[in-house]
């Protein structure tokens, strides 16, 4: 299982949201300066988050984007399949797998086991986990002054 560019600088452009998001919307200028990713392929991207339910846009000269939601509510799980779709590991981990060698495949356990601890991690870590973990770490600071993700 290989994470695309897509799902990788979705997440970080969430994360930067919700870093820098307020009362006012952030602009993907902005987050493209901060982050390293061109505007257009963020735009594509925020495209994608804001059909999934991610992000709220707003027009205009100070327009730019919102999460919607709280940090704390929204998954890289949640994140990964708007952007990547649903992820397995093999084809027989997949729901609805039709491998029929699955009941007596030697390898089929190590990977049920490898794609639910994926998943478990994927799906219990929030944006705020993991601003909490780099504000430890001293990556980000809330205030503003020093960050980068």
């Amino acid at each position: 299982m290989k994470i695309s560019t897509r799902g990788r600088y979705a997440l970080r452009i969430m994360l930067d949201i919700a870093v820098n998001g307020g009362e006012d919307p952030v602009s993907f200028r902005d987050v493209s300066q901060r982050q390293g990713i061109s505007v257009k392929y963020m735009e594509q991207i925020g495209s994608i988050l804001t059909r999934g339910g991610f992000l709220r846009s707003v027009r205009g000269a100070q327009g730019g984007y919102y999460l919607v939601g709280k940090p704390s509510d929204i998954t890289v799980g949640d994140i990964l399949r708007v952007t990547e779709g649903q992820f397995y590991l093999t084809p027989c981990t997949e729901a609805n797998s039709s491998c029929d060698r699955t009941s007596e495949c030697m390898t089929y356990p190590l990977w049920d086991e490898l794609n639910k601890a994926i998943l478990g991690v994927v799906d219990n870590t929030t944006l705020q986990d993991l601003i909490d973990e780099n504000t430890k770490r001293k990556i980000i600071t809330i205030d503003g002054l020093d960050y980068s993700i």
